[in-house]
């Protein structure tokens, strides 16, 4: 008899995991995914990336603003009587009530090595915090957050300077390729789910843009780590004249001299033990440059002293 599978996520870490499902020939009954979003001066509408790949893929998708006592849903689903729920990143809590609607559950592709990173931002966080090693995990969803059983992790290496959009991709295509097996497995009935160690977890919490703040006193492998953790967005920052300037790209130097002083023309900054060499960079209102190019009109110069900002 043929499966019914739902599938829950919005952004772009999802699509390769739906493409897979798809091109294997699972099938995709329904696809849950956020409603569209208004840009910044609502002149335009953003269809999330889940929506996007639906479309071209002739799916059919929901997108309600939210599950939580939506009466609508819960029939819609209920009649539906699927088998399985894969969730990737869909940006709800999915209630108590609708987690009891399918055969097998609502399973979900987390993109960390649980229980370390539970929640909003593992990615980032597992990069700002210096970590050498991340992976997925697919679990079974319960009522809290990132809290149920695992049947499977799968690790991935944290180069020195990789970044949020590097690592994402690679999580991405790793978990397209890992779901098929489990869901065979889980269908079934081949795997087993192990309880968490729940003492040791950790929680990624929403990033908050004034995170991006740098702070020169800090240690050059630490304010690295925050420019590759908040790579693209909302990025890593400083103040210089009243200027916002976001820091792209950088990477490690041995130059020594007081936290915060601008070293050289090229935008090498002392932080608290070495420094670092900027990249590339985006002036405040402006596109981004590599340093090359931005050094020809910046007001930065060698002796500039970025915490007098």
């Amino acid at each position: 008899m043929l499966k019914k599978i739902i599938f829950m996520g919005t952004p772009f870490f999802a699509v390769p995991i739906l493409k897979s499902l798809y091109q294997n020939g699972y099938p995709i009954s329904v696809v849950y995914t956020q409603p569209p979003q208004k840009s910044q001066r609502g002149q335009k509408i953003n269809k999330s990336p889940v929506q996007g790949i639906s479309e071209t893929l002739n799916l059919e998708f929901r997108t309600p603003v939210s599950l939580k006592n939506n009466k609508e849903e819960y029939k819609y689903l209920k009649e539906l009587n699927a088998d399985i729920a894969i969730v990737v990143a869909y940006g709800q809590i999915i209630p108590k009530e609708i987690l009891t609607l399918t055969k097998k559950g609502f399973i979900n592709i987390h993109a960390s090595l649980l229980p370390k990173w539970r929640g909003a931002a593992p990615i980032q966080r597992s990069i700002m915090n210096l970590d050498k090693q991340t992976g997925i995990s697919i679990m079974k969803i319960n009522e809290k957050l990132d809290t149920g059983p695992v049947c499977n992790s799968y690790k991935l290496d944290i180069k020195d300077n990789d970044n949020v959009e590097i690592i994402s991709e690679r999580l991405s295509v790793l978990a397209a390729e890992k779901i098929l097996d489990n869901v065979d497995k889980i269908l079934e009935n081949k795997l087993e789910f192990k309880e968490q160690l729940h003492k040791g977890a950790t929680y990624a919490n929403k990033i908050e843009k004034s995170e991006g703040k740098i702070d020169w006193n800090n240690s050059a492998e630490n304010i690295v780590g925050k420019i590759n953790g908040l790579y693209p967005s909302p990025g890593a920052w400083f103040l210089y004249n009243g200027e916002r300037y976001k820091v792209l790209k950088a990477e490690i130097s041995n130059g020594v001299g007081k936290a915060g002083t601008v070293l050289n023309d090229y935008l090498e900054i002392c932080c608290n033990n070495k420094s670092i060499k900027i990249l590339e960079i985006q002036r405040q209102g402006k596109r981004p440059q590599n340093i090359n190019e931005f050094m020809l009109g910046s007001q930065i110069k060698k002796g500039s002293n970025l915490n007098n900002a």
